[in-house]
């Protein structure tokens, strides 16, 4: 790379931390990157540190020592991530969102990268410091929100099918029982997706009563896998809490009340917001 000016320095060293989340990059990396001594490095992270942190961009930490360097933490702030929620909550009660049975109409929303990337980075910064190998979905909705948490996290996606594909190769199939409906419904992992003993952050864009999670809960004990966590976009506020299949989840959303007679939408912030791991 050609020799730049220091302000064209950080300019650069500033993406190239952005595009890679949690990975640990030697000091030596920019240094032969820019030609430049470890010292003036060492100096221009300390600028990007204190931009990060004071912009509420996240955290950028340096380990010291000869496996050391540095590594970007995406983080959002609690008074942010409350911002950025109560807007979604404002969109998400729009009464033409209202579909006939009483559905909501979401796929707007989470078609929208600038959104689910805000999302995605709520939840990442939920599960700051917990052990995770991969994130979980199941096909088709939850996939922009999944990819945008991982991204986030810079972890892999694995896709939980509804009906087995060939192109998968083997898999491990499982029935379930939608909590909301009581009907039975197939979900299957391909054998090589997920390696034995994984911990694994399951995502969804929408619960009700928990029955599709706790398929891929259940889907996960097939392969020795932990459940490192469960965020969700939005929950239902509609089911009993004896009626819930699952209740260890981080939600951003939760639905109150979904009318249809008089087209009104009720929506608040989720437990992230009342829940420990919102400190």
């Amino acid at each position: 790379m050609k020799k730049l000016k220091r302000s064209q320095r950080l300019v650069d060293m500033t993406q190239f931390l952005l595009e890679k989340p949690h990975d640990l990059l030697p000091l030596s990396t920019f240094a032969e990157r820019y030609g430049a001594a470890k010292s003036s490095v060492s100096e221009d992270l300390a600028i990007i540190k204190e931009v990060f942190e004071g912009e509420g961009m996240g955290e950028l930490q340096t380990l010291a020592g000869a496996a050391g360097g540095v590594r970007y933490i995406p983080r959002m702030p609690m008074d942010m991530a409350l911002a950025f929620v109560n807007r979604l909550c404002g969109q998400l009660e729009q009464s033409d969102r209202i579909l006939p049975g009483g559905y909501l109409y979401m796929s707007d929303l989470l078609g929208l990268p600038s959104l689910m990337e805000q999302a995605g980075k709520i939840i990442a910064t939920a599960f700051h410091g917990v052990e995770i190998d991969v994130v979980m979905t199941v096909e088709t909705k939850g996939i922009p929100l999944a990819y945008a948490t991982a991204a986030q996290l810079g972890l892999p996606v694995v896709l939980v099918r509804r009906d087995h594909q060939v192109t998968e190769g083997s898999a491990v199939s499982i029935n379930y029982v939608s909590g909301s409906h009581k009907s039975i419904h197939t979900m299957s992992l391909s054998r090589r997706a997920l390696r034995e003993k994984s911990r694994v952050l399951i995502v969804d864009d929408f619960m009700k009563a928990g029955g599709t999670v706790r398929g891929m809960v259940d889907l996960l004990g097939e392969f020795n896998a932990e459940v490192a966590g469960v965020g969700v976009l939005v929950e239902s506020g509609a089911v009993e809490n004896e009626e819930r299949l699952l209740h260890d989840y981080v939600s951003l959303v939760k639905l109150t009340e979904v009318d249809s007679k008089v087209r009104r939408i009720s929506a608040f912030p989720g437990n992230y917001f009342s829940s420990p791991k919102g400190d």
